[in-house]
């Protein structure tokens, strides 16, 4: 069973892990990955982001498929782990101590 579009094939290993529909989640599972993880997911998503979005344009947002929805969600996820990997090198907010956030209206969809 594929997750992804078909011509995101290449990106299938990472679906299952990375497809996550709440900023919750993508967030739980970017604090619970090792740099390695998350390093290797951004490098296989970054250089794919520009033809996933002219793909996802081509869809439109009322009529979105299960697999260009978990295409975007897998987008939503390579944004969240591009802080850690390109900015702070760890998972979490340096210098941030206990803070947290909480989304409280997810984007649609």
């Amino acid at each position: 069973m594929t997750l992804l579009p078909e011509q995101f094939a290449d990106l299938e290993p990472f679906a299952v892990h990375w497809c996550l529909a709440t900023e919750g989640e993508r967030y739980s599972t970017r604090m619970a990955s090792s740099m390695d993880d998350m390093q290797r997911f951004y490098d296989a998503v970054t250089p794919r982001a520009e033809a996933a979005m002219t793909y996802l344009d081509h869809i439109g947002l009322d009529d979105m498929p299960d697999d260009a929805l978990n295409l975007l969600h897998l987008l939503y996820s390579m944004i969240m782990v591009s802080f850690p990997v390109e900015v702070w090198r760890q998972p979490w907010i340096p210098d941030a101590s206990e803070a947290s956030m909480d989304c409280v209206i997810e984007p649609a969809p």
